[in-house]
């Protein structure tokens, strides 16, 4: 056996050396025993010899031993007790360590390292029985409200109590683990014919935690996510199952909470496909490959082009046009969104400067931007940059972009308003369409969210609303325009109903840089006729990327 240098002796542990060092000591502690049993016989029997029989006196050096193995004897036995002890202590610690590393020390349940391990002993079991393993996810919704609000040791306390309501719906030897924070997970043999059976495990574990819990004297209410995989179908390694589960998860969470989601492959396809949509915008973004395109708005009195909105058309060299369906909710969840915003304005802004200066841009906010303190800064140093005038602009935000922060919100549109930037309320009719948010803020403009204009002809409940909102716009003395008209027989219901401006693809689709200018070269609208309109859009992406 090969000599180990950190265990100490030759293929043992330092453990095993301390109960073996233990057991010889004890041994030692026996024999000194026996041995003072022995002198102490011999010695008590010769004193009573010399004193009742006239024997010879003890020999001094047999009373000296006695003494000496009775010292012998004490000591041994206090070193045989310290090392007990000892021994205790350093098992007691080694089992808490080790407890350490497979349990969390707030649940008691597994920990991450420990349910690897175990599960993939339960799916071979699983596998050899033709059975399959469920495998759950778990999370709690709005969990840190939970400790914003009352404190981590409460969130603690909730913790050990959803804990213990998992534990109690789950079927005998499920396995059930914590790994951090609010998420838990819990795997579970079922017949893979009947996959009933999962689904009715983890209704009950919605029902339990949806149970308000108290702590002290809190009654507090929560709701849980769940995303379920099965190793049948999604993956015969725990390793896999976990990641299915937590993607079935989050679909739940984007689903709305509260409820439970099986894993299919199309959510792994959309995961990957969004991954590959937010690495792309971030190099896309200073590259330049995402550029602005212009859709007409009209002037439904007199029929004029009046200026354009500015939306936002992804170029990928590879993949052609990339609509902003696709990427803009990523730029939003991602945080680019600011990033991309400000480079299409830039853009558009380097665009339009020679354009009529009769000419507006409408350029929209997202409720993200609205947290950023120097946005008005930021957009106005792009308009000068750009020697765009700021009277020329039209800032399109929706309500729900008031509700974070108003005051806020209110301080960056001032900064843009003394500008002389102008304000416009979009998608008027699809949130709350609350007067008080009309007062909150110096809107100049309301614009017709457009699900309501493609059904204004054949839906009478969408021609009410339209005719609502114009009717509240011209009591406010607020001009409004009308999203998604696509034709002329529209355009003239609003325009009798006394809508000021129209867009929609009736006035044609939106147009990049280049086919712009040719447009306005062609109505002469064009400040500068002799210049190229691809090598001017090629220039001004130059400058702006």
């Amino acid at each position: 056996m090969e000599w180990d240098r950190q265990r100490g002796t030759e293929g043992m542990t330092p453990s095993e050396t301390r109960q073996r060092g233990n057991r010889w000591t004890l041994l030692i502690c026996v024999g000194a025993i026996l041995l003072f049993i022995g002198l102490g016989i011999a010695v008590i029997s010769g004193v009573l010899d010399h004193r009742y029989f006239g024997g010879a006196p003890v020999e001094r050096s047999l009373v000296f031993a006695l003494l000496i193995n009775a010292v012998l004897v004490y000591v041994g036995w206090r070193r045989h007790r310290a090392v007990e002890i000892e021994m205790h202590g350093r098992s007691a610690a080694e089992e808490r360590a080790r407890m350490l590393a497979l349990r969390d020390p707030l649940t008691g349940f597994l920990n991450r390292r420990a349910l690897s391990e175990a599960g993939a002993a339960l799916l071979g079991a699983a596998s050899r029985r033709d059975q399959a393993v469920a495998l759950m996810i778990v999370d709690l919704d709005h969990f840190k409200m939970v400790n914003d609000m009352h404190g981590h040791d409460t969130g603690d306390a909730v913790l050990r109590a959803v804990a213990q309501a998992i534990a109690g719906v789950m079927p005998a030897a499920a396995l059930t683990a914590r790994f951090g924070g609010d998420a838990f997970a819990c795997a579970f043999v079922f017949d893979a014919r009947d996959p009933s059976t999962a689904d009715h495990v983890a209704s009950r574990v919605i029902a339990a935690l949806s149970q308000p819990i108290e702590i002290d004297d809190l009654r507090i209410h929560l709701t849980s996510s769940i995303g379920v995989a099965r190793s049948d179908f999604d993956g015969a390694g725990i390793d896999t199952l976990l990641r299915s589960a937590d993607i079935a998860m989050y679909c739940a969470k984007k689903s709305g909470r509260g409820g439970i989601t099986w894993f299919n492959r199309a959510m792994e396809h959309a995961l990957i496909d969004r991954n590959d949509i937010e690495n792309g915008l971030r190099l896309a973004i200073p590259a330049g490959q995402i550029v602005p395109y212009f859709e007409p708005q009209i002037d439904l009195t007199t029929g004029r082009l009046c200026g354009f909105e500015v939306l936002a058309r992804w170029i990928h060299p590879t993949q052609g046009v990339i609509p902003p369906d696709r990427f803009i909710p990523v730029a939003e969840e991602s945080g680019l969104i600011a990033e991309l915003s400000l480079s299409i304005m830039r853009q558009a802004f380097a665009a339009a400067r020679d354009w009529d200066p009769t000419l507006s841009l409408s350029v929209n906010i997202s409720p993200t931007q609205l947290r950023d303190a120097w946005l008005a800064q930021k957009i106005i140093k792009a308009t000068v940059e750009g020697g765009f005038a700021p009277n020329r602009l039209e800032i399109e935000i929706t309500e729900s972009a008031l509700f974070d922060n108003l005051a806020l919100a209110q301080s960056i549109v001032g900064s843009l308003k003394n500008q002389g930037v102008r304000l416009a309320l979009d998608d008027f009719g699809t949130g709350y369409s609350s007067l008080a948010h009309l007062r909150a803020l110096p809107f100049d403009r309301i614009k017709i969210d457009k699900s309501f204009v493609l059904s204004l002809l054949d839906n009478a409940d969408s021609a009410a609303i339209v005719n609502a909102i114009i009717g509240l716009g011209a009591n406010l003395n607020l001009p409004v325009t009308a999203e998604g008209v696509e034709t002329d027989t529209i355009a003239e219901r609003l325009a009798a109903l006394g809508c000021a401006k129209a867009q929609g693809w009736n006035y044609g689709k939106p147009l990049s840089i280049a086919d712009t200018r040719r447009m306005l070269a062609a109505r002469g609208l064009l400040h500068t006729g002799t210049t190229d309109p691809d090598l001017s859009d090629l220039t001004i992406r130059r400058q702006v990327g």
